[in-house]
């Protein structure tokens, strides 16, 4: 595309972020695309510490994973976007096996990939011709580092990202493009202060006061990533009926008291699941399983059976000694 002036940068940039609101997306900032350097030596002490447990994947990709213009030849601009998916309604009380709220509805990749493409159709329609690659997870793209220097906002101590006033239960993605645009400014602050909420509800100690995420004892990591079963010698009482990831840091962070539910049911709520009880879950067979929870696209799907039965009887023995 031709040199822009200032004034077309900054029109671009208004052009881009009403469409993206347009979109469906609630928040819109964009930043430089840059090497990150001071980023790339926090990333690589927390993995020299252990903390990505066996999630070797996180090991590979280092020079890609720091620099946009090996994802997106002649990368300009990251364009970060986050949406709200906090659900209208709750498991079934009564149930004490427990799901992330992200799982309450359907995996949001396919969704938020179908919504980064019609974006960036709506940013060709507005400004013209434009080159851009999205990314939900597809690739090993810093987007809470990229949130933070598009001004969406900061990265609390339990690893979330945070937006003021509206808290941590967005999904965020990213488009690449190969434009130059009106940048916002970084968000600089950091308004956890000297809150600990996080630190000291997490019942494994995941979250330790040096700011690093320990995965190796994180429940979400536990019942998700780690494709091993749950050793049955754990302290049972510390994973707190979870069977597929854990909510527990975020709910009891203060920002997220100002956090509203997501009223377009955009990620469909799986209401069968929410339903579910405690004999639904320990009696859950291959059949239903696949009908369910595979086959209605239910995030649950990224572990495979036998890993979520394994889940299900690992907080049943508590159940069994209460």
């Amino acid at each position: 595309m031709q040199t822009q002036t200032s004034n077309q940068k900054i029109i671009n940039s208004k052009k881009i972020k009403k469409a993206a609101i347009a979109s469906g997306f609630d928040f819109c900032g964009i930043a430089r695309a840059k090497k990150l350097e001071n980023e790339k030596l926090y990333y690589e002490k927390w993995l020299s510490m252990g903390c990505q447990g066996k999630m070797n994947y996180l090991e590979k990709n280092l020079t890609l994973r720091f620099d946009p213009s090996l994802f997106f030849e002649n990368a300009k601009s990251v364009i970060s976007l986050a949406i709200n998916y906090l659900p209208a309604k709750n498991q079934n009380p009564d149930c004490r096996y427990k799901i992330s709220k992200y799982a309450y509805g359907k995996d949001y990749h396919p969704i938020l990939k179908n919504k980064l493409a019609d974006l960036l159709q709506s940013i060709r329609n507005e400004i013209g011709k434009i080159n851009g690659r999205g990314f939900v997870d597809s690739a090993p793209v810093m987007e809470k580092t990229w949130a933070q220097k598009a001004g969406l906002g900061w990265t609390g101590k339990n690893g979330c990202f945070i937006i003021p006033r509206f808290g941590s239960y967005f999904f965020l993605c990213e488009l690449i493009v190969d434009i130059e645009l009106k940048y916002d400014e970084v968000f600089e602050k950091n308004y956890c202060g000297n809150c600990t909420k996080c630190i000291d509800v997490c019942p494994t100690g995941a979250i330790n006061k040096e700011g690093f995420v320990d995965a190796k004892k994180c429940i979400s990591y536990l019942t998700i990533e780690m494709k091993d079963h749950i050793d049955k010698k754990s302290n049972l009482p510390k994973y707190e009926n979870w069977i597929f990831g854990c909510d527990m840091c975020q709910d009891i962070c203060p920002w997220n008291r100002f956090a509203k539910a997501e009223n377009n049911n955009v990620f469909m709520l799986n209401e069968t699941v929410l339903g579910f009880d405690d004999q639904d879950w320990e009696n859950l067979d291959k059949e239903n399983y696949l009908i369910y929870i595979k086959k209605s696209g239910s995030p649950i799907s990224r572990i495979k059976y036998d890993k979520l039965k394994s889940n299900i009887e690992f907080v049943r023995q508590l159940k069994s000694k209460k």
